[in-house]
């Protein structure tokens, strides 16, 4: 669900700037310790960001299908904070924080439900690609939808 602290009342949706989304940390996730494994945070960021796409009406199936336009990671990284646990309901927020051109930025936070603990922040980048992964330009469609979430974002 899509979340801010401020919404703007002259955009056509005053959609709020960030999507969370939850997730149980499951069995096959953990080590022997029931600590989550640290490349699932990687897996989770890929959740969030799909959940904050569908919010603002597009996934990306119909992106690559219809489009021809792919959003592939040229980097990421992960602060662990504390550590997510078997069983632990964690909320993943997921943030737009830069759009230049054909690069994407995105920001996540990873929290315990329970407590609201910060167990880990992470970034990844993005360019987006064409089918044989030549940069292209997103259409302008998506373009729109993911300006308006950062103009609301540069506001709270």
């Amino acid at each position: 669900m899509l979340n801010s602290a401020r919404q703007d009342s002259t955009l056509p949706s005053a959609m709020p700037h960030f999507s969370e989304t939850t997730l149980r940390v499951r069995y096959a996730e953990t080590d022997q310790m029931g600590v989550a494994y640290y490349g699932n945070y990687f897996t989770w960021f890929e959740v969030g960001r799909a959940e904050l796409m569908r919010e603002l009406g597009f996934d990306y199936r119909t992106l690559e299908r219809e489009e021809g336009c792919y959003i592939v990671v040229a980097e990421a990284s992960c602060r662990y904070k504390g550590a997510a646990r078997y069983d632990d309901l964690l909320r993943i927020r997921t943030e737009l924080k830069v759009m230049r051109g054909p690069v994407l930025r995105f920001a996540y936070s990873v929290l315990r439900d329970a407590d609201g603990a910060l167990l880990a922040e992470g970034e990844t980048a993005h360019l987006v690609s064409d089918h044989e992964m030549n940069v292209r330009s997103l259409p302008q469609k998506y373009v729109q939808a993911l300006e308006s979430v950062m103009t609301r974002g540069a506001e709270k």
